[in-house]
């Protein structure tokens, strides 16, 4: 995967995907804290929010602007700003804000590694192409988790193959519905994320009891529910009404502790992305080719 031609910010997201398994290969964990909030938007809040999950929510993960109009929500607490181009201005208005504090970045020389007085910098290797992140996302990751929770990777190789060939089985249609509960909701909004930025689709994510409660009423006969958790009794209760009102439903699942299972969603949500991408023939991310649109998300981030 990691020797196709790079033409494209397509090309370049596949790339990326085959490129983190040399990645996942090296990682090395950081301490962990007793003390922290996690800060961080976009993919980089998804991978805050995944730190919280695994801490069992003793820690807490935010948005930059919530820290930056309640500065008591990190009060006697280590604040670690994620970012991997350390340019987003709410993070870095946040920061200021803060005493205590660490930049989790691709780029230390950045603002946001400017104003934190430690860095913690995201070690690895990318296509060096504008596209939709992914091992960016899994560095963030796997980083934040590691600030709070022990964990093993054990047979990367194995679990994306498998994330592979249960992605190339799920066939969405409609409106695209990503579901998860405590270390699979970030994972949701993650999926549902590369879906808008990838192919410029309508997608939404929920938790699972949620979206009874919710999303249920706005979805339609063909549409498509991902059950990004394992099967159970209160899953397969869902699936059957929601089979019998006409909407799709895919449940990816593979055995293991919670962090392989967590690694195995990860990878399964990038190849349906790329799937899609693929089988719609799109050479260039939406959020690429949109330049009227990207020129607004950046006039509000950067």
């Amino acid at each position: 995967m990691c020797e196709n031609l790079i033409v494209n910010s397509i090309s370049a997201y596949e790339n990326d995907l085959g490129l983190q398994l040399k990645f996942l290969e090296k990682f090395s964990p950081q301490k962990i804290t007793n003390r922290a909030v996690f800060v961080g938007s976009g993919d980089s809040l998804c991978a805050a929010m995944l730190a919280e999950a695994f801490s069992d929510y003793m820690f807490r993960a935010f948005d930059p602007l919530e820290l930056a109009q309640n500065k008591k929500i990190a009060h006697k607490k280590h604040a670690y700003f994620v970012s991997i181009s350390g340019n987003t201005l709410s993070n870095i208005r946040a920061a200021k804000l803060i005493r205590s504090k660490t930049a989790i970045t691709k780029n230390p020389s950045s603002r946001l590694g400017k104003t934190c007085k430690n860095v913690i910098f995201l070690d690895y290797v990318d296509s060096g192409v504008l596209t939709a992140g992914s091992i960016g996302f899994l560095a963030s990751a796997l980083v934040c988790i590691s600030l709070v929770r022990k964990f093993r990777i054990k047979n990367p190789a194995k679990l994306m193959h498998a994330a592979k060939l249960q992605a190339a089985k799920i066939k969405p249609q409609g409106k695209i519905y990503f579901l998860g509960n405590q270390y699979t909701y970030p994972i949701a909004m993650y999926g549902s994320a590369k879906i808008s930025e990838i192919l410029g689709m309508d997608s939404r994510y929920e938790k699972i009891e949620q979206f009874s409660h919710m999303g249920l009423f706005s979805a339609k006969k063909g549409d498509t529910v991902i059950i990004l958790e394992a099967k159970n009794n209160h899953n397969s209760k869902l699936v059957l009404n929601l089979r019998k009102l006409g909407i799709r439903v895919f449940i990816p699942s593979i055995g293991g502790d919670k962090f392989s299972q967590v690694l195995f969603y990860i990878f399964v949500s990038q190849f349906l992305a790329l799937n899609l991408a693929k089988q719609k023939k799109i050479r260039e991310c939406f959020f690429i080719s949109q330049k009227k649109i990207r020129s607004a998300s950046s006039g509000m981030i950067y």
